[in-house]
């Protein structure tokens, strides 16, 4: 099976010189369809630059990055947009909703930028968003809905349409236990349906819903694991308490 997601011996450095500092050093992980894989490590290790990486938000300093079978690092600035468009859905930390739109019109927007008809769009937003318990807010703006609402709205903004990579970076940071729950839940249910999903997190109760889970620290892969009681342990190296 051809992994949906394949970093080989990926490294990323910003600066020269004295001033180098490697982000990520020779990092290798592939994740196949319908595999879920949470990345977990103090901060400062790496975790939202590897994500980076993967989205095609930021280019490797070495290595190769291939996201459903295209290498990254070969492709021109419009093919590039096209493939994060079309194939990775990405949740920010930031959310990046659009201000004017509504929440409907938000999760909307990739599947009517890929051609999809408005009447189309609107509808599997909609579902999507009463899945995350947010039927009755789609025609608020984003101003209008708290924080932890708002996240729900990028999330479903995320998943929407066909995509073959989800790529989360703490997307249950701002929400209680109970709703959380259901983002984890919908991710997985994403995977379950075929599609892999990388999933950064400090979270060990989040990363029990993964297949694997993937330490780094200061840039390197130390480790890789099933999820299980292990990562509760204060003493595993990849987890933050």
């Amino acid at each position: 099976m051809t992994a949906t997601l394949d970093l080989r011996g990926v490294s990323r450095e910003y600066g020269s010189g004295r001033t180098c500092v490697a982000a990520l050093s020779e990092v290798s992980v592939a994740v196949q369809p319908g595999e879920l894989v949470a990345v977990m490590g103090p901060s400062g290790s790496g975790k939202s630059t590897l994500l980076a990486i993967a989205g095609g938000l930021d280019r490797a300093s070495g290595g190769q990055v291939l996201v459903d079978s295209s290498e990254l690092g070969a492709l021109d600035g419009k093919a590039l947009a096209e493939l994060r468009r079309r194939v990775i859905g990405y949740v920010f930390q930031e959310l990046n909703l659009l201000a004017t739109l509504t929440a409907e019109e938000n999760v909307a927007l990739p599947l009517e930028l890929d051609g999809a008809p408005a009447r189309h769009a609107a509808a599997q937003a909609r579902a999507l968003l009463g899945e995350l318990g947010l039927a009755e807010l789609a025609g608020r703006f984003p101003e209008e809905l708290s924080g932890g609402e708002q996240q729900r709205v990028a999330i479903a903004r995320a998943v929407v349409g066909e995509r073959r990579l989800l790529l989360a970076d703490e997307p249950t940071g701002a929400l209680d236990s109970l709703t959380g729950e259901a983002v984890l839940r919908l991710l997985r249910g994403q995977c379950d349906h075929g599609c892999a999903a990388v999933l950064v997190t400090h979270d060990a109760r989040h990363a029990a819903w993964a297949d694997r889970v993937v330490f780094l620290r200061d840039g390197r892969l130390v480790d890789q694991t099933a999820p299980s009681d292990d990562l509760h342990d204060p003493r595993n190296p990849g987890v933050v308490t």
